[in-house]
């Protein structure tokens, strides 16, 4: 196991702090057990899928929360107290057990919509740069400026 020291990115870095502590998050979440497993996929320019094998989960046992810039995904297993027979199993390969996924989302980087099928969990996700951020076209103004703030006429055309 290997550990990673950021201090000297404190020290040396202004206004980074929440990039620092997002690699550390990252460093202490990837000690985490690979379960379940996922795929991180990029759809688009700006649109991405996360697929997380979540085999024996119903619908109703899945919750997906967005909040912030955190997309958590958790799987709760219905306990079996309806009175049916315990289940003697010769090999139990499916784990069925709950958990929690965590996910740190890009600024402006929203859920678009969620699907189960076949076993897969199936999270939309696409960026949205507000107008304010996008590329915009500014207007180059003619005609010069005199010292009195007087803009000098244009020439006429003679006709």
């Amino acid at each position: 196991m290997r550990t990673y020291d950021f201090s000297p990115l404190y020290r040396s870095a202004v206004g980074f702090d929440r990039l620092a502590r997002q690699l550390e998050s990252a460093a202490r979440s990837s000690q985490e057990n690979g379960w379940p497993p996922y795929n991180i996929e990029t759809t688009g320019e700006d649109a991405y899928r996360i697929e997380i094998a979540v085999a024996g989960f119903s619908a109703d046992e899945l919750n997906i929360e967005a909040k912030e810039n955190l997309l958590t995904v958790t799987g709760k297993k219905a306990a079996n107290d309806d009175g049916a027979p315990q289940k003697t199993y010769l090999h139990r390969g499916l784990a069925e057990r709950d958990f929690e996924r965590r996910f740190q989302l890009a600024d402006y980087v929203v859920v678009k919509g969620a699907a189960l099928a076949n076993g897969l969990l199936t999270v939309e996700l696409k960026r949205e740069l507000p107008e304010a951020l996008k590329p915009r076209s500014i207007e180059i103004a003619t005609g010069s400026t005199l010292i009195e703030g007087k803009t000098e006429p244009k020439a006429k055309k003679a006709a």
